[in-house]
């Protein structure tokens, strides 16, 4: 049966909202939208934790979770309702439940291992979504179980798009996704190669971009 992914909106690079009987947002950055049920931040960089388009989308109720080092970016700037996770950790927020899983670099130093940043896989009514965080296409991918993954494809400070598509073999989702380009680096082509590549073997989709 066919994983329907309307209920995902692509917010640009790495940001997606995902709907339902909550309203979650993966690392939104210069992205507008409702205000957020729960809003997650897999790391302290810039275009993940971006502290004025996470006040855009936080009501008085918006639960923030992340990782220390963006938590001690937000609460600087005034946030309070913050839970703090580490790769293996799992809450449940208001019938969301949120695995913490790793996201590093493997050749690169732009993400350590050390660093303990983070993916998520998330399960709102029914539907489990994989947001990989930036990452390279680490080891630990193969345990992860998810209808839907959100791959980073750009290369330079995450995997090529040839990586991703061995990241998306390992996993084994209903559908992939391809992120994490058309701002700072990559383009619509690394998209292209990742959705190619993976043809009659997976299936891809390449969201538009919503305002």
């Amino acid at each position: 049966m066919k994983t329907n992914t309307d209920r995902l909106a692509w917010l640009g690079h790495s940001g997606f909202r995902l709907s339902g009987g909550r309203l979650v947002y993966f690392d939104p950055w210069e992205a507008g939208g409702p205000i957020a049920d729960i809003i997650l931040i897999t790391h302290d960089h810039f275009d993940h934790c971006d502290p004025p388009t996470v006040r855009a989308l936080s009501g008085p109720k918006t639960q923030i979770v992340t990782e220390p080092a963006a938590a001690a970016k937000l609460k600087a700037e005034g946030f309070t309702h913050i839970k703090v996770m580490a790769p293996g950790d799992e809450i449940e927020i208001d019938g969301v439940n949120i695995q913490a899983v790793p996201a590093y670099n493997l050749n690169k130093d732009f993400h350590p291992r050390a660093q303990n940043y983070l993916g998520f896989i998330v399960t709102l009514d029914g539907l489990s979504v994989y947001h990989a965080g930036d990452t390279d296409c680490i080891p630990e991918m193969s345990e992860i179980k998810a209808q839907v993954a959100l791959l980073p494809v750009s290369g330079t400070y995450v995997m090529t798009a040839e990586e991703a598509v061995q990241a998306a073999l390992a996993i084994s989702p209903a559908v992939a996704i391809p992120m994490h380009f058309n701002k700072i680096v990559g383009d619509d082509a690394m998209a292209r190669t990742f959705a190619e590549a993976l043809k009659d073997r997976l299936p891809v989709e390449i969201k538009p971009c919503v305002p």
